[in-house]
């Protein structure tokens, strides 16, 4: 699995950090961006790079983070076959992964305490999609309106 992580400059520095987490895990990772802080970026620039990646490889996830993650997920939802969102908690992001099947998780750097940040990740990468049959039929479900829209 290849992860794919951007930020603008409100998600700059959680996001190197989240990159040295993911090479001490192990983690096959682009980094799309900013490669540096930038702070006239926007972050539409790195969302829509992330959830394009994603949404070309099946078995892939993204990261993004911007200051409220509001607009970074606004933009990856607009892919077809991105299922990104705003981590609140590690027991709502397992819920993502396990029911949902989230491929892009999106965190809010000025919300967002850095040893929070570490365990939703960890928590995003490790838990699986369940494959229970009413899930996989929601992901049907959302897959015929991203064809019809």
């Amino acid at each position: 699995m290849k992860v794919y992580i951007g930020a603008d400059h409100r998600g700059f520095e959680l996001k190197e950090k989240i990159t040295k987490w993911l090479s001490e895990w192990g983690y096959e990772y682009l980094d799309v961006g900013a490669q540096s802080l930038e702070l006239s970026d926007d972050y539409t620039k790195y969302a829509s790079e992330v959830a394009s990646l994603v949404s070309k490889e099946k078995d892939s996830k993204g990261i993004l983070l911007c200051g409220s993650g509001v607009g970074v997920d606004v933009v990856a939802n607009k892919f077809d076959g991105v299922r990104a969102s705003v981590g609140k908690s590690v027991d709502q992001i397992k819920a993502g992964r396990n029911d949902d099947n989230m491929n892009v998780l999106v965190i809010a750097a000025d919300y967002t305490k850095v040893e929070e940040a570490k365990e939703m990740v960890k928590a995003f990468l490790e838990t699986e999609f369940s494959g229970k049959a009413r899930f996989k039929r929601r992901l049907e479900d959302i897959k015929r309106i991203e064809e019809n829209n």
